[in-house]
């Protein structure tokens, strides 16, 4: 009877727990959310420094994952565990792999939107565009490789629109394919540039904005997912609790070695679902 009092008090504050972390993550999205668009992008400087840390970090998990598997194949006597944690060490590199890919997108098209927003204001204040154009790239960090062939283009008298087009097949510099167009059009015809420039730095925060109204919308339900995805280890705690030994029965019969190998492959198939499913939800239409 106790023990199952104490299973129903652990399964309903877990559910109690996920609840009230996809409240708290949704909330804080937002809360990130509104100040982004109130303090913009911070200093070039601290960008490079917190992704220094962040790259010192991204060897962590790979390692949990070693030291989670090591730590189970000596409770339960068993080679199984280990192979498992080693096997997840190429897929955790591929998921931080594909982390640090969007951030540097991020990172890029918030220094296009800084480049629009330069630009803008240069060519407002009298410059003449080329010179403008100049200081904006100058002033917008962030650009990589393309920044030296737009600023050659410019400074040499080369196709600047062109290099522009170039620099947007980078991922993150899409923008760039509409600031060539604003640039043709204005140096090529004598069009206004700065209205079509403003125009289009507006255009791009709208859907920056856009993205992030839409990431705090979907914290939550992610952060449901994994922690649903986490039942399985509330039932090894509570087969401890009921004084089984669920590891040997996992590792070392044959149902118990099915149900894992069942199990296993139903949990992944969940989870490459259910995190899919949020993950098309967040690409803007």
């Amino acid at each position: 009877m106790s023990v199952s009092v104490v299973g129903a008090v652990m399964v309903g504050g877990l559910l109690w727990g996920t609840e009230a972390v996809a409240r708290r993550v949704h909330g804080r999205a937002r809360l990130r959310s509104r100040a982004a668009r109130i303090a913009g992008v911070a200093q070039a400087e601290n960008r490079w420094t917190a992704e220094a840390l962040r790259r010192r970090a991204a060897s962590r998990p790979e390692a949990a994952c070693l030291v989670a598997g090591a730590v189970l194949a000596t409770a339960g006597q068993s080679f199984l565990p280990l192979a498992a944690g080693c096997a997840a060490v190429p897929l955790t590199r591929r998921r931080l792999a594909a982390r640090v890919a969007a951030r540097a997108r991020e990172r890029r098209a918030e220094a296009v939107r800084e480049l629009c927003g330069a630009l803008a204001q240069e060519v407002r204040s009298g410059r003449q565009p080329v010179a403008a154009l100049l200081h904006a790239v100058g002033e917008a960090r962030g650009l990589g490789g393309a920044e030296a062939g737009v600023t050659a283009a410019a400074r040499f008298g080369g196709d600047v629109a062109g290099a522009l087009r170039e620099a947007a097949g980078a991922p993150g510099a899409e923008g760039l394919s509409g600031l060539a167009a604003c640039w043709e059009v204005a140096v090529d015809r004598g069009a206004g540039l700065a209205a079509g420039v403003e125009r289009l730095a507006a255009a791009l925060r709208a859907e920056r904005d856009q993205a992030a109204d839409l990431a705090a919308q979907l914290a939550g339900a992610r952060s449901t997912v994994l922690m649903l995805a986490a039942l399985p280890l509330l039932g090894l705690v509570l087969g401890w609790a009921m004084g089984a030994d669920p590891l040997r029965v996992l590792l070392h019969t044959p149902a118990g070695l099915a149900c894992l190998l069942l199990g296993s492959a139903l949990e992944s198939a969940g989870l490459w679902w259910a995190l899919g499913i949020v993950r098309r939800a967040g690409v803007p239409r």
